[in-house]
């Protein structure tokens, strides 16, 4: 059996300061593989209940609202990028190769991002718990683990 080398990472983030960790693991593996982190943020769709409140209420803006809203997000993803480079590196780094959002379904969009980008490895974060009723495992990071056809390191991270 060959010995798995990583040459690009792809970390899948909800965007929420909690999964610093996941990334740290990331960054780790990158600079150890001298490999390329990829990014990646999927939005869950408007839906069509929110599309037609949209249009009725704001209808100028229905067709535009859901790209400035990835246009959005992709600019936060970018500012806590370099937020989390001078506060845990202290430099520049360029490490990540790519920063991206799609909307979507996040654990099948993430599976496709992956394929379509011949990734070797997926990183993501997910909230744990141990109280009773709880899923010890997040729901995406769950379901990405039965269907991806490449390994997955799920860090676990704070409620």
């Amino acid at each position: 059996m060959k010995i798995p080398t990583f040459k690009t990472i792809l970390y899948a983030t909800d965007l929420s300061k909690k999964m610093r960790p996941a990334f740290r693991h990331a960054i780790s593996l990158a600079q150890q593989y001298q490999a390329k982190i990829i990014m990646l943020h999927v939005a869950e769709p408007i839906g069509n209940t929110g599309m037609a409140v949209l249009e009725l209420y704001v209808p100028d803006m229905s067709d535009d609202f859901e790209q400035e809203e990835l246009r959005g997000i992709l600019n936060q993803m970018e500012k806590r990028l370099e937020d989390f480079y001078t506060e845990e590196l202290g430099k520049d780094s360029d490490l990540v190769s790519d920063v991206a959002v799609v909307t979507g379904r996040p654990a099948e969009e993430i599976k496709k991002y992956a394929a379509t980008h011949d990734v070797d490895l997926i990183v993501m974060g997910t909230h744990t718990s141990s109280s009773f009723g709880s899923s010890l495992l997040g729901s995406t990071a769950r379901k990405l683990i039965n269907i991806s056809d490449r390994p997955v390191l799920v860090v676990p991270v704070g409620k």
